[in-house]
């Protein structure tokens, strides 16, 4: 357990989620760039790190919990209401009247989720230091998001500062479960390969579905979000110096 990522995984979260909290007036460009940014990334890294590796370990058998987790994805986004990938499903007006218990039920579900890889023994020595970079870039969209659907909603200064503290905890506690309890058990070091599948399939449908829609109407590729995936993609492929 390398507690240095860990720790980064959680500032990445308190700092998005920071973002909307300090920053008065915040550039609508700015999450739409960020999101194609950092959803590119976590593509990137998915595709060249994680899904050999539970291939690697699972064969056939990877594609089918890939295939599971990305509609379970779709499944949880029905209670977070899309915020896993920096933007909700709500109508414009409705934030005023979210209801915060499913939102953040649901995006806690996906935070635990994606720190069970965290905890997990790579075979792909770059695997780990790569999913770092991968998820802490998700996080501040994801965090980003959160925060300022709930100051929409009128929550009061210390109930976002509480959720926030309490949200940033939930995927490195994920990820310490993970490695505390695949250390005891073979058998649960197998059940853990097959939940990093099942994540895999979500960070495929929450990085395809940026592509697509964040900050769209039409769900054009404007030039500067195609110069921010290139960015996003580019930090992926930089994680290969890692080999």
């Amino acid at each position: 357990m390398n507690w240095i990522f860990l720790l980064i995984v959680l500032l990445a979260t308190l700092g998005g989620g920071l973002i909307p909290m300090v920053v008065r007036k915040i550039h609508p460009n700015l999450p739409i760039y960020l999101l194609a940014f950092t959803g590119a990334c976590l593509f990137g890294i998915t595709v060249m790190h994680l899904i050999p590796e539970v291939y690697h370990e699972l064969g056939h058998q990877a594609g089918i919990y890939i295939v599971i987790g990305f509609f379970l994805q779709v499944a949880l986004q029905t209670l977070s209401h899309g915020a896993e990938h920096g933007h909700t499903h709500l109508p414009r007006g409705d934030h005023d009247h979210v209801h915060m218990t499913p939102l953040l039920f649901g995006l806690s579900i996906h935070a635990f989720m994606e720190g069970i890889p965290l905890g997990f023994q790579f075979k792909d020595h770059a695997a780990m230091s790569s999913l770092v970079i991968g998820v802490a870039a998700h996080k501040l969209p994801e965090a980003f998001t959160l925060i300022t659907v709930m100051i929409h909603g009128g929550q009061k200064r210390a109930s976002l500062w509480r959720t926030l503290f309490i949200f940033s905890l939930v995927t490195p506690l994920a990820a310490i479960l993970a490695a505390v309890s695949g250390s005891y058990s073979v058998y649960v070091t197998n059940i853990i390969t097959y939940i990093v599948a099942l994540v895999i399939g979500a960070f495929l449908h929450i990085s395809t579905t940026i592509f697509f829609e964040s900050g769209t109407k039409h769900h054009e590729l404007s030039y500067r979000k195609i110069i921010a995936i290139l960015g996003g993609l580019l930090l992926a492929f930089l994680t290969l110096i890692f080999e």
